[in-house]
């Protein structure tokens, strides 16, 4: 018997895996395309054991491989992701960076930058590669539409560009954001030093009574990730609206052990489509969340008309919190005017008044020089009895020094520090809004006179 093995071990067509790849891919294509464009257990299985069968009765083997070992690889080329599939479920995983078929780089949560382990075999493997994972969005990706943004689940959200709108020599380009793939308590960012308790705490009492909140910065800046804690820290009896866009970043739902749930969360997303009639934005989702009640409202982002109908819910009794692209606190209501401007052509100065009545509070997220992510600062904007406002920081992180190590690697310090205290009429409207005196005395001790 193992006199058989061997002889077999030794007949066996030794060829590289690209060219049995192909083979085994035509193959299966032809006579069992379903099961590569289906998930399950059961049908994993079934395909694999095609797969062996097939490689059995050609006699095939791959340099260094096994039998299993050239199965597994095999599966994981047509019915998975080949080798951004491991990076796709990594918990440490933010990014994927596809500049070219050829060059693939990762980016990791502690701000490593590094190539992948793996490689493409040409700018068609790549191609076909992200039309797999662009499969669950149900779009075209070819020479029609070469630019094109998708998602695999509610995690992962993916852009991609083919030729013609990256040069042929290229290929494919795309970027794979895993997003808030691991949930950050106030353990992990103090931990972190992304900020000091005292601020997390004010921000996440803010919020809890009633204070709309906007967290600003660039991609990456970790603003996401911050409101997702903020939301995740609000009593189960109150109800939560969340709009977002294409792809449901939060996981809010919570279940006790026997799996019912027990807060009270809508979750919804916008659908786009090439027919006018059947898109949904953000505009209509906050539109229809106003009818259904509820005590906190988040708003993804603001980029777009939805930024007008998000200030009037923050002003209309709605605790909002949201997110926008700005470079600084002061910067984020300019930026606000400018999104409300798509929906109604109104005075700047109007605006402004707006929107700096409904978010009293900015939070500006950084990703330093040192991949380390911090809130930089923290502002109200204090109404003065005049109607005039006035932009005070109340805490902000200063940086004292940067500098390249003997390793290549940057180092940034620098302190967090109180610059002023919440104004009286914040304090009063925290009052209102329910908060318990022991809590306010940790503000009024210290208010402003």
């Amino acid at each position: 018997m193992a006199m058989n093995e061997a002889l077999a071990e030794r007949t066996k067509k030794t060829r590289d895996f690209q060219s049995i790849l192909n083979d085994v891919q035509n193959y299966i294509t032809n006579k069992y395309a379903v099961l590569v464009t289906n998930s399950g257990e059961e049908k994993q299985d079934l395909l694999k054991s095609f797969m062996t069968k097939y490689i059995e009765d050609q006699n095939l083997a791959a340099d260094g491989m096994t039998t299993i070992e050239l199965v597994e690889q095999l599966y994981s080329e047509m019915a998975q992701f080949s080798f951004l599939t491991k990076y796709l479920y990594q918990s440490d995983v933010e990014e994927i960076n596809i500049n070219s078929w050829e060059d693939v780089k990762i980016t990791y949560s502690n701000g490593e930058i590094l190539p992948a382990e793996g490689e493409f075999y040409n700018p068609t493997h790549a191609v076909d590669v992200i039309k797999r994972l662009l499969r669950q969005s149900k779009i075209v990706f070819d020479e029609s539409k070469p630019l094109v943004r998708g998602h695999l689940n509610n995690k992962i959200r993916i852009t991609a560009y083919m030729t013609p709108i990256v040069d042929e020599t290229v290929g494919i380009s795309a970027s794979i954001r895993i997003v808030n793939p691991q949930k950050l308590g106030k353990k992990e960012f103090l931990y972190y030093n992304t900020a000091t308790e005292e601020m997390l705490n004010f921000l996440e009492e803010a919020f809890r009574y009633g204070i709309s909140i906007c967290c600003t910065g660039a991609t990456s800046s970790g603003k996401t990730t911050l409101m997702s804690y903020f939301l995740e820290k609000l009593p189960d009896n109150k109800r939560i609206f969340t709009a977002e866009n294409g792809t449901r970043e939060f996981d809010l739902v919570k279940r006790n052990t026997q799996g019912k749930v027990i807060n009270n969360v809508i979750q919804t997303v916008t659908r786009d489509s090439e027919d006018i009639r059947q898109c949904i934005d953000s505009e209509k989702l906050l539109e229809f969340a106003l009818t259904t009640n509820p005590d906190y409202i988040c708003v993804a982002e603001m980029k777009g008309p939805e930024s007008f109908a998000a200030q009037e819910a923050a002003r209309t009794g709605h605790a909002v919190i949201t997110t926008t692209h700005a470079n600084g606190c002061e910067a984020t209501y300019a930026r606000m005017v400018t999104l409300c401007k798509m929906k109604y052509d109104m005075k700047d100065e109007t605006l402004y008044q707006l929107v700096t009545e409904a978010f009293p509070i900015v939070v500006f997220c950084k990703k330093l020089e040192d991949n380390s992510r911090k809130i930089m600062e923290i502002t109200e904007c204090v109404i003065q009895k005049d109607g005039s406002r006035k932009i005070q920081t109340l805490w902000q992180y200063y940086i004292h020094t940067t500098k390249i190590e003997e390793n290549g690697k940057v180092k940034v310090k620098g302190e967090f520090k109180k610059v002023h205290s919440i104004s009286k009429d914040l304090l009063k409207r925290l009052q209102e809004n329910g908060m318990p005196e022991e809590l306010r005395k940790r503000y009024a001790e210290k208010g402003e006179g």
